[in-house]
């Protein structure tokens, strides 16, 4: 059976709540606001579990405990501090407070590049390791580059086919052409960078996967990949 502990903090006390959870182990489940009708003050409730706590009870006696943390009474001037420092997947709360209830949450620190957050078993809703980020901005810079590539080769066949006459109809089919298809228009080193772009990242997230693994589990899975990957080079050698 779930049981809901709910704790009423002040706003000055939320962020040592909070990094006392988050050092606890405990995750963070989501968000939400309510807006009192009688007064016009809102209510912050921050949802928590221990799932590890929970896994115990479960095995125990089927029940599981979920933490709240409250803040009441707040104005729509007052500034609420952001807990994305300790929990980044609270962001989309926080935002949803500020853009539909206006109030003024402070010092969000977020930074997506161009990615949301990914499942893991780490954390419900964690943020990518390292390594996985670096080879996502490699593969965007080396996506960025082959699109420029193709941008300023269709700029120069128009450019070409209009000087020759060929019209500017004609222009502009090629230079639709050539955006269309801007792998194509990039040439062979720029589709190889893209290539190992790719490969780095699948490696990269497969590292991150294998990693959360149990290591028995982990050294099979390996093994596999390995044969799989032997099999394939003989396969292109053959």
């Amino acid at each position: 059976m779930q049981k809901a502990i709910y704790t009423t903090v002040g706003i000055d006390e939320l962020l040592s709540h909070v990094q006392a959870l988050k050092g606890a182990g405990v995750r963070f489940v989501q968000m939400h606001t309510e807006r009192n009708v009688d007064d016009g003050s809102y209510r912050l409730v921050y949802t928590f579990i221990n799932v590890r706590a929970a896994q115990e009870h479960i095995a125990q006696d089927g029940s599981y405990a979920i933490e709240n943390l409250v803040v009441e009474d707040i104005d729509q001037y007052q500034e609420i501090p952001s807990i994305s420092s300790y929990y980044p997947a609270v962001f989309p709360f926080e935002n949803e407070a500020h853009d539909l209830f206006g109030l003024a949450i402070t010092d969000m620190q977020i930074d997506f590049k161009g990615f949301f957050y990914q499942v893991s078993t780490a954390e419900p809703m964690s943020v990518i390791t390292p390594e996985v980020k670096a080879a996502r901005e490699k593969a965007m810079k080396v996506r960025a580059a082959a699109e420029a590539k193709a941008r300023k080769a269709a700029a120069e066949k128009a450019a070409a086919a209009a000087a020759a006459g060929e019209g500017a109809a004609g222009a502009g089919d090629a230079a639709g052409a050539a955006a269309a298809q801007p792998a194509a228009a990039t040439g062979s080193d720029a589709q190889h960078d893209e290539a190992a772009a790719k490969a780095a990242l699948k490696a990269a997230e497969m590292e991150a996967k294998l990693a959360a693994m149990d290591p028995e589990k982990a050294a099979k899975v390996r093994a596999a990949l390995a044969a799989k990957a032997a099999r394939d080079k003989q396969k292109k050698e053959a």
